[in-house]
């Protein structure tokens, strides 16, 4: 995750500059978050502990857009995990202010489009699939065992 120095803000900036670019942070589309820890998309839409790359990988598919990786953590993070990190910076626009992709005209067009493709990625399939198996053994073993303080 090479980041390219990035400087002040300016409103004489161009949008292809990557001060101009828009932040996203996975926390913003973090189902396990409030509102008051960051979350920006709503809840019955939003995607349990997304990761940077994931977001990556999703926004390397839909093509047409540029973005950049950042290691960065997000200032309300609790954790500093290195599952938590990462910032993608997105350029929607082009010089002349026109979305670069049509589909992507607003940062919340973006949110919206991670939160539905995040859960169809394979590492997301073959995550439930896994969970859902070793709950019933944990839950078989449990059974067997006897209680504390048997002499």
């Amino acid at each position: 995750m090479a980041a390219l120095p990035v400087t002040a803000f300016s409103p004489d900036k161009k949008h292809s500059d990557r001060e101009r670019w828009i932040c996203i942070y996975p926390a913003y589309i973090n189902s396990k978050k409030t509102i008051a820890g960051g979350r920006r998309v709503p809840k019955d839409k939003a995607v349990e502990n997304p990761t940077y790359l994931e977001i990556k990988d999703v926004l390397t598919a839909a093509g047409g857009i540029k973005f950049g990786v950042e290691n960065k953590l997000y200032p309300r993070e609790t954790s500093k995990e290195v599952l938590y990190r990462g910032r993608i910076r997105v350029q929607l626009k082009d010089d002349n202010g026109k979305p670069l992709n049509p589909d992507f005209p607003t940062r919340e067009s973006v949110m919206l489009h991670l939160c539905n493709m995040i859960p169809k990625l394979k590492t997301r399939q073959g995550k439930q699939g896994g969970e859902q198996g070793s709950h019933s053994t944990q839950s078989g073993a449990a059974t067997k065992k006897k209680g504390k303080g048997r002499r």
